[in-house]
């Protein structure tokens, strides 16, 4: 294999679609897939009906998007909750 094909086929593994990164993710395409249109995740639109993410970019959307969503719970519930990031799930 050239150098070139395995910068292009290395390229190619840093973009999932949304089946993949659902199946990382641990939830539905449907829910990435309204993630990226609620614009809470980045994805890069190839063609109006396909979608493409990096997944370094989700992660660290997801985690920059948790402290918001924990302050809408009650302190006490927040404190009980003991969750992992999405960091230490991959």
């Amino acid at each position: 294999m050239k150098d070139s094909d395995a910068t292009t086929a290395a390229a190619r593994c840093e973009f999932l679609t949304a089946r993949q990164l659902a199946e990382v993710l641990r939830v539905s395409e449907s829910t990435v897939r309204r993630l990226a249109r609620e614009g809470r995740i980045p994805a890069i639109r190839v063609t109006p009906r396909l979608l493409r993410f990096r997944l370094e970019a989700v992660v660290q959307a997801l985690e920059d998007d948790r402290p918001r969503a924990r302050s809408r719970r009650k302190p006490a519930e927040a404190q009980e909750e003991a969750q992992l990031s999405f960091a230490e799930m991959l």
